[in-house]
């Protein structure tokens, strides 16, 4: 395993739980996920434009053995959303009230989902807990969900795509035999280079082991709904980022915003995913992210690394959103400390 440049010896190996009264809500879990399941598709956020997308999702979740449901509003449009924001959410608030609907799918994700979150009915969703999936802009429905019922959501495939074999292993295994799994990154050699590990590497930031609660997902819908009621608590929690398409420098000014806003502060440990096509803008000299990572988490000394299999770029792994898990920075692994479904 890479390590962050050098550790002074008062951040090595730290290993402690959470403290006391550091939790948000108590977990809420869904049922797991079985054969002959309904499955329900909303699109919280940017508009699908082809009837072939909604095929596929369709036929790809069918191939899971599951009974599909297309949101009235899937295929509406208003600009670049997937139509009006009540309607979308309307979507979301009818499937949580079937009881014949046992997951609640994103078709994708984009811009949006924030939008949707004030119309929201969250005591429907504490009443009746689904399984909920997605990452990128449903980092927004996770968030909220956890801040307003405490329902444990899974940060994982959309419904258009990221079904290749490795990730749907991860989707299985945690959704389906409700197994408490231990994340990690494949390990595999490359053509290029078959002495070492090139591809999918964890780089320590500060080594050690910690437990918390789970939260996070996509560093700009983050920082985009900070300040509202939509936020869960950090206190005591395990934090986890990725991002997308944007330059260096606002990586650095989101980190900025988590820093000021003091929730950096509150952490117990930080696992960083991929950030695809995230360069150094056009006319500006850039920080790496390596640097970033060294400026705003090293000085925390709490256990932290990136490389983690968690973004844009598949493989990818299924993440409890809100569920209490184990990280070990130095080996790169989130180990769950129990199912998270029932």
């Amino acid at each position: 395993m890479a390590t962050l440049a050098a550790v002074p010896a008062a951040g090595a190996a730290i290993s402690s739980q959470p403290p006391a009264g550091s939790r948000g809500p108590q977990p809420l879990l869904p049922r797991r996920l079985a054969a002959g399941d309904t499955v329900g598709i909303v699109a919280p956020a940017s508009a699908t434009f082809q009837t072939v997308d909604v095929a596929i999702a369709q036929e790809s979740l069918e191939a899971l053995g599951l009974k599909v449901k297309v949101g009235r509003h899937v295929l509406s449009r208003h600009g670049y959303l997937a139509g009006d924001d009540k309607d979308r959410a309307s979507d979301i608030n009818g499937f949580f009230d079937e009881d014949s609907v046992r997951a609640v799918l994103p078709i994708r994700g984009g811009w949006g989902s924030s939008r949707v979150l004030p119309h929201l009915n969250y005591d429907r969703i504490r009443r009746n807990p689904k399984v909920v999936v997605g990452f990128s802009d449903i980092t927004a429905l996770h968030l909220a969900i956890q801040a307003k019922t405490g329902l444990v959501t899974f940060h994982g495939p959309n419904g258009m795509g990221r079904w290749d074999a490795w990730s749907l292993e991860y989707f299985k295994r945690v959704l389906f035999n409700g197994e408490a799994v231990t994340m990690e990154n494949v390990k595999s050699l490359s053509d290029r280079n078959t002495l070492t590990q090139t591809e999918n590497r964890v780089q320590t930031i500060t080594p050690g082991t910690v437990r918390g609660r789970l939260i996070g997902g996509n560093l700009t819908v983050l920082t985009a709904i900070m300040g509202s009621p939509y936020v869960p608590s950090f206190d005591g929690a395990i934090l986890f980022l990725e991002d997308v398409g944007e330059d260096l420098y606002r990586i650095d000014r989101m980190f900025t915003q988590l820093k000021l806003a003091g929730v950096l502060d509150r952490i117990r440990g930080l696992v960083f995913g991929t950030c695809a096509e995230c360069g150094p803008g056009e006319g500006f000299g850039s920080l790496t992210l390596e640097e970033i990572l060294a400026d705003h988490v090293k000085p925390l000394r709490v256990p932290s690394w990136f490389g983690a299999m968690i973004g844009h770029q598949t493989p990818q792994w299924t993440l409890p959103v809100g569920a209490e898990v184990e990280i070990d920075a130095g080996t790169g692994t989130i180990r769950m400390l129990a199912p998270a479904v029932r």
